[in-house]
């Protein structure tokens, strides 16, 4: 059973990740954890501290835990430029302190930094207004590239393959050819699947997008800082940990931090970089959840997992009985490397719900905010076997 343990201001209760259901947490491992929330409450998800409250907080828990594998998150100044009008300026400089935390983090863990951004910004010039179809659009407000479309219309398919602000219509069969998907995957991607020009969003009825400033650009590649290693595309990242954590000739000596800054590309990325592939053919990865499984899984996760992505239309009846505090998730994902990595591994970020699902980690520390409504820090954990 995975255990999560939710702090509000110092009020923790223990609970069933996968029902919800309250439970008695005692042990080592849930009382190293109920302390390092209570000494590290979360400020808020665009607060200026944010930053900052995920290296401290994973400096602490590395104190108490000593894992080998971390695996971090730095969205503060993503989700700041994205819901906040400011000057290029003022971007720049929230993104280069993003930076310099990350680096008092490595500096102070030790830890070999493998560094990725998971893609640039750009202004949100207009929506794509989707509300008057005769059949249903599905997105989120996570998602600006990908909207699915379920029963159109004649009328909706002519006037959609000649608006302006759509690059791509594609089908059901072209989007489950590329990634090799399963019937079972096939059966919850839409009809089509409708892909915005950069700048613009779409917006549908199923979706309450907040005042957007600036959205993900058209990200084919993202920045990757890994000294000593050549990585093509996102899929290869995973190997890079295998490397230094498993395949070293003394792999026990090493330890490795996995970093993911939140909407960063390659003009604003601090650190030397090459590129890498986001995606494959006309997909890139949108920051979300498919992206960090992708990451950590080492093979494409598009069709998986991909709520922030927009696409699935999900109903009540579905929604019953899921993991209350993870999104759509019905199963913990497998295949992410800390779950098959023997030694000790830990996650903190600044993302709710992505910290505890995508990373496989022993025990994660997450903001519980949603919608940038700040309710606490919730940490889960997973694995209780290695204290």
């Amino acid at each position: 059973m995975s255990t999560a343990i939710v702090d509000a201001r110092g009020w923790q209760n223990s609970l069933d990740l996968r029902t919800g259901e309250k439970v008695e947490a005692d042990g080592p491992m849930a009382g190293m954890v109920r302390g390092v929330l209570r000494r590290h409450p979360y400020p808020g998800d665009m607060d200026p501290g944010s930053n900052r409250w995920v290296s401290d907080t994973a400096l602490d828990l590395i104190g108490c835990y000593g894992p080998r594998f971390v695996f971090l998150t730095y969205a503060a100044h993503y989700f700041a430029t994205r819901f906040t009008a400011m000057t290029s300026d003022v971007r720049a400089r929230m993104i280069a302190e993003a930076f310099l935390e990350a680096e008092r983090f490595i500096e102070a863990s030790g830890f070999t930094a493998i560094v990725v951004g998971t893609g640039g910004m750009t202004p949100l010039l207009d929506f794509i207004d989707l509300t008057r179809l005769d059949g249903l659009a599905v997105c989120t407000h996570w998602s600006t590239r990908y909207a699915g479309l379920y029963g159109p219309s004649a009328k909706d398919m002519d006037a959609l393959k000649g608006h302006p602000r759509i690059e791509r219509i594609v089908t059901r069969e072209e989007v489950v050819s590329l990634f090799g998907g399963t019937p079972e995957q096939a059966a919850r991607v839409p009809e089509y699947l409708m892909l915005a020009r950069e700048g613009y969003a779409f917006k549908t009825v199923t979706d309450a997008k907040r005042s957007t400033v600036m959205i993900p650009s058209l990200n084919f590649e993202i920045p990757f800082h890994a000294p000593g290693y050549t990585v093509e595309a996102v899929t290869a990242i995973r190997r890079v940990l295998e490397a230094e954590l498993t395949d070293n000739a003394e792999p026990t000596c090493n330890k490795v931090a996995l970093i993911l800054m939140e909407g960063v590309g390659p003009d604003d990325f601090a650190l030397p970089y090459q590129v890498c592939n986001n995606g494959i053919g006309w997909c890139f990865y949108e920051p979300g959840e498919a992206q960090y499984l992708t990451i950590a899984s080492g093979r494409h996760r598009f069709l998986d997992y991909p709520t922030g992505t927009g696409y699935k239309y999900f109903n009540d009846e579905e929604a019953q009985g899921r993991y209350p505090f993870s999104g759509h998730f019905k199963a913990i994902p497998e295949g992410a490397f800390a779950s098959t990595f023997p030694g000790k591994s830990v996650a903190v970020g600044n993302k709710s719900m992505f910290m505890h699902m995508v990373t496989g980690a022993d025990v994660s520390i997450e903001c519980f905010a949603r919608n940038l409504y700040n309710q606490g820090t919730m940490a889960v954990i997973h694995r209780d076997d290695k204290v």
